[in-house]
């Protein structure tokens, strides 16, 4: 998985103050509309809470990666949100999240969807990668952060 291709510069967020698991989700939301211009930021959130209904994508650790399907899509698209103060996410593991990946992909791309889940519940399950993603503070920290991360998968 080389998350420089899924994810955009616009689409990273570090600290922004959120107070709910929705309020979350609609900020990831409108991150994930950005230069998609066939989807609306409602058509994502409503993707997204249809998926949380079904038991939540909070990992634990801190870690959420909330996705969904929508059928306008061509491409999956991706958007990561650091928070200064987890929120409540009713995580496997109870504790809230500050780190959120989130990712939508096209109705029939179901194998793509899963390696894509993979890719990413296995990067962010590395301790010293989330220590390091959290010391960030900055968009940019983050984007870089990410993908150097690419860039040693690739020669390890």
């Amino acid at each position: 998985m080389n998350i420089s291709e899924l994810l955009i510069q616009e689409r990273v967020s570090c600290c922004p103050q959120i107070g709910s698991k929705k309020r979350l989700l609609e900020n990831i939301s409108e991150l994930l509309a950005r230069n998609v211009p066939q989807l609306s930021w409602n058509e994502i959130f409503d993707s997204l809470i249809s998926r949380e209904k079904l038991g939540s994508t909070g990992l634990g650790k801190g870690v959420a990666i909330p996705h969904g399907r929508l059928t306008a899509l061509e491409r999956p698209v991706c958007a990561f949100i650091k928070l200064d103060q987890p929120v409540e996410f009713d995580a496997v593991d109870g504790q809230p999240v500050d780190l959120v990946f989130a990712l939508i992909v096209p109705e029939n791309s179901t194998e793509e969807h899963l390696q894509i889940l993979s890719g990413i519940a296995t990067l962010f399950s590395n301790p010293a990668f989330c220590s390091g993603i959290r010391d960030c503070r900055n968009d940019a920290c983050l984007m870089q952060m990410l993908t150097h991360r690419d860039v040693q998968q690739k020669t390890a």
